[in-house]
């Protein structure tokens, strides 16, 4: 976008830049004459991934890499930069990416013009951020791209609507699955459990009911309150199983397995790594969970297996 906004948030982030986790940045000056991109999180590198697929008309700079937390990550130096010197940006928004929302007004919001009735809220009037659960919001998201990426590139438009076309079969294909596989596990037992707030569009697509001491945010504060709540829901409905996710600390999952151990129950925690869900992010390169539909059956399956 070769934006001239942001110099002074820039020099206030600069001092924060210490310590900060590695990014998964790549130089965007020498794009071999390809349109530069810039994508704040996995999903949407994996949308924009699908839909370019054989045109190979963007050069595409990841800001948060696979496997960080958005909510609470701490933009560099090298991402502002990267941010400016992109002629595109994509951003998912509903304050996914908290700490960045100052430095991100001038991209493209994919979750901006969604119907308020198809967004998850909180009481307190916050909107879920996780759209990405719902896969027909998802396919409303990559839409977005699309056009988008059309507008940049229109010589290649049949060829982003055709990979387009292709993939939301396969993402109703994916509907079909996660339906016939959650319906292996007996009503009854159907209850998720996890760390943070970020499953509720999975719970409205599909029967389950998902429970979480912390909210949308992994920023948010959990209560010994909301703790012993959650423990009393495991023994009332004698869950077998609670899950931990790839991007937030276990140990929130493991005291709620020796608050219900103290009181004579059991459960299990599926938290190795085979088994910990993917929540903000995909995987790694090489992981089940690095594309969006490997991160949607990864998780149905632990989900499945461990609940059934």
């Amino acid at each position: 976008m070769k934006k001239t906004l942001i110099l002074f948030i820039t020099t206030i982030l600069i001092t924060g830049v210490a310590g900060c986790s590695n990014s998964g940045d790549t130089d965007t000056s020498e794009a071999d004459g390809r349109i530069s991109v810039a994508v704040t999180t996995t999903f949407l590198d994996d949308m924009v991934s699908v839909i370019d697929e054989d045109a190979d008309a963007f050069h595409t700079t990841l800001i948060i890499p696979a496997g960080e937390d958005p909510h609470v990550y701490q933009p560099k130096a090298s991402n502002l930069k990267t941010i400016m010197e992109s002629d595109l940006l994509f951003y998912q928004g509903l304050n996914f990416e908290g700490r960045m929302a100052d430095v991100l007004t001038d991209g493209v919001p994919v979750a901006e013009d969604f119907d308020d009735e198809a967004l998850e809220t909180e009481k307190e009037g916050e909107t879920d951020p996780h759209f990405w659960f719902d896969i027909e919001l998802y396919k409303q998201a990559m839409t977005i791209v699309k056009d988008a990426l059309a507008a940049e590139a229109p010589e290649h438009e049949n060829t982003f609507q055709s990979n387009l076309d292709a993939y939301f079969e396969e993402l109703d294909a994916l509907h079909t699955y996660t339906q016939n596989r959650i319906s292996e596990i007996p009503e009854e037992s159907r209850i998720l459990i996890t760390p943070h707030d970020a499953f509720g569009y999975l719970s409205a697509s599909y029967d389950l009911d998902v429970h979480a001491p912390q909210g949308f945010s992994t920023e948010s504060e959990v209560s010994n309150n909301m703790i012993n709540q959650t423990a009393d829901l495991i023994m009332n409905n004698n869950i077998k199983a609670i899950f931990v996710e790839t991007t937030t600390n276990p140990d929130q999952m493991k005291r709620l397995e020796e608050i219900v151990s103290s009181r004579g129950g059991t459960v299990t925690v599926a938290g190795s790594s085979e088994d910990a869900l993917y929540s903000d992010s995909l995987g790694k390169e090489g992981e089940a969970g690095d594309t969006y539909i490997g991160m949607y059956k990864h998780n149905i399956d632990t989900i499945v297996d461990n609940l059934k």
